[in-house]
């Protein structure tokens, strides 16, 4: 009989080492970015419903006055500025009845500041109903399906 000499290897090699590194990054970049979005979504959610509480004043002073408010004062509403969140500095009633929130504060530069606001626009119908548009200054990707 021939003594066959089986050596086992032990550990891992180098390049082993190497793709398992390289896979981690890849999967830790991943999550990043989808980490990043899901909180810029919330700090938007949060103006969403700061504006909600504006919408529902607008529709009450349509529903009386057959006409929409031009102003925080005239719905109602505390001024643009003192209606604000972690994320939101202002939200402001405009001439035409729209809602326009502003984001700053602690909220993510990717949304923060005047040309990120986002306006919420009404849309009436014959029968009273509004229904409620929204143009923002960011990406759709951080707005509800609704808003899309």
């Amino acid at each position: 009989m021939s003594a066959v000499s089986a050596s086992s290897q032990k550990g891992f090699t180098l390049i082993e080492l190497m793709i398992v590194v390289a896979i981690i990054g890849i999967l830790a970049s991943i999550a990043t970015a989808a980490y990043r979005d899901y909180a810029i979504r919330t700090q938007v959610s949060e103006g969403i419903t700061l504006a909600t509480s504006a919408q529902r004043a607008l529709a009450e002073f349509y529903m009386q006055s057959g006409r929409l408010p031009s102003s925080n004062a005239s719905a109602g509403l505390p001024q643009p500025t003192s209606i604000v969140g972690n994320y939101v500095v202002r939200v402001e009633v405009q001439n035409a009845g729209g809602v326009a929130v502003r984001y700053g504060n602690n909220a993510n530069a990717a949304i923060a500041g005047q040309p990120n606001e986002c306006l919420f626009s009404p849309i009436t119908s014959a029968s009273g109903a509004i229904r409620w548009d929204a143009a923002c200054g960011f990406p759709d990707k951080f707005l509800p399906q609704a808003y899309r």
